[in-house]
């Protein structure tokens, strides 16, 4: 059986259909004030208003978002800001009573030096007059046998 159209007359008939019932769907489109047009319109309208609503407490949202982030950190920076001060008041409190412990052991290492110093020169001083009370009594021998 041949295929069904295939002369080239059947074709155009079938072309000329196609064009035929395209123009009638053209149409029968509705006119611009139909109800159903404007109600499919105003669908749209709303479907799109709605969008924007939601586009709208997106944003809304973002920025109570953003604020409430911006002021953790500003108080997270004041609270690092209050710590690091504190630390640093009591480093130099530490500091302060290091330099003056190293004080307090300079002085009493002077104060052993120059307790040490004294009993050397008090040693000293023994050793000096032992040694003219030695001369003293030599020459006082010295005298009774001549």
């Amino acid at each position: 059986m041949p295929f069904k159209g295939s002369k080239f007359q059947d074709r155009q008939e079938s072309a000329a259909e196609a064009r035929k019932a395209l123009l009638e769907k053209f149409k029968a489109r509705p006119a611009p004030d139909d109800p159903v047009v404007l109600q499919r319109e105003a669908e749209r309208r709303a479907i799109v208003a709605a969008r924007e609503a939601r586009a709208a407490e997106r944003e809304e949202r973002r920025k109570a978002e953003a604020e409430a982030l911006a002021l953790k950190q500003a108080r997270e920076r004041a609270a690092l800001e209050l710590r690091m001060k504190a630390e640093e008041e009591a480093r130099e409190l530490a500091r302060k009573a290091e330099e003056a412990a190293d004080l307090l052991k300079k002085q009493e290492e002077a104060e052993l030096k120059a307790m040490i110093e004294a009993e050397r020169k008090a040693e000293r001083d023994a050793r000096y007059a032992a040694r003219k009370a030695r001369k003293v009594e030599r020459k006082s021998e010295l005298r009774m046998y001549r």
